[in-house]
């Protein structure tokens, strides 16, 4: 039985926990607290979100019911993991996919690749491209496909690809986004490229700042600026 549409905030839930699983498993399962601060990052995230604690936790219980995140015990303090794959019947490599275009947007096969080193390091932009074309062709007995390739933006040299977690593209609205975000003087793939490479760099300063997180909720102690 396919899965229900998610909403924006709980792909970027689902997404933001299966993002730090993989890399902080050192402070996996989050707290409530770590989970919203993965959540509205300022890299490595589009759209950009500003959601409050109530929001994720809305977003958590309705996830909860669909089996798609549930609450570890035996801590003073909830915490909260995935469990994507098994809800959803795939493997590692296109789970690792599916987080990232819930986190990121659509992106073509070589951003997807570059940005998803940390999760899990693919051989090659073919090996990507193999596992898109699965969850683009996944057969309705397994819930349908999960991917959609869309139209080519101008001025790009491949095609992105978006999830359908959240229900259908506006094919129309992601093409026309797509193109006013290319620079003049610079192809919109170069510049993805290079876009990929920085947020590559910024997902280690997010790690170690959740790293620090984790390691402050367990002495008790927040973060400067943050209320006690």
């Amino acid at each position: 039985m396919p899965l229900r549409p998610l909403t924006p905030i709980e792909a970027r839930v689902l997404g933001t926990l299966m993002e730090k699983a993989r890399t902080v498993p050192d402070s996996y399962p989050l707290t409530l607290n770590t989970l919203t601060l993965g959540c509205n990052q300022k890299t490595s995230r589009d759209p950009l979100m500003a959601l409050a604690e109530s929001q994720v936790q809305d977003a958590l219980d309705a996830l909860k019911l669909l089996s798609l995140v549930f609450e570890s015990s035996g801590s003073r303090v909830a915490r909260y993991e995935h469990n994507f794959q098994r809800v959803v019947g795939v493997p590692e490599q296109s789970a690792v996919l599916l987080g990232l275009l819930m986190l990121r947007g659509p992106q073509t096969a070589g951003e997807l690749r570059i940005n998803t080193e940390r999760w899990y390091r693919f051989a090659d932009i073919s090996s990507v491209d193999g596992f898109l074309e699965e969850l683009q062709d996944r057969s309705d007995d397994k819930g349908g496909p999960l991917v959609v390739k869309l139209p080519r933006a101008p001025g790009a040299r491949e095609q992105r690809w978006a999830h359908l977690l959240s229900g259908p593209v506006d094919m129309g609205l992601a093409t026309a986004s797509a193109a006013a975000t290319e620079p003049a003087g610079v192809s919109l793939d170069d510049a993805r490229r290079l876009e990929a490479r920085i947020r590559s760099l910024e997902d280690e300063v997010a790690t170690l700042r959740a790293s620090l997180q984790n390691v402050l909720e367990q002495l008790g102690m927040s973060q400067p600026g943050q209320a006690e």
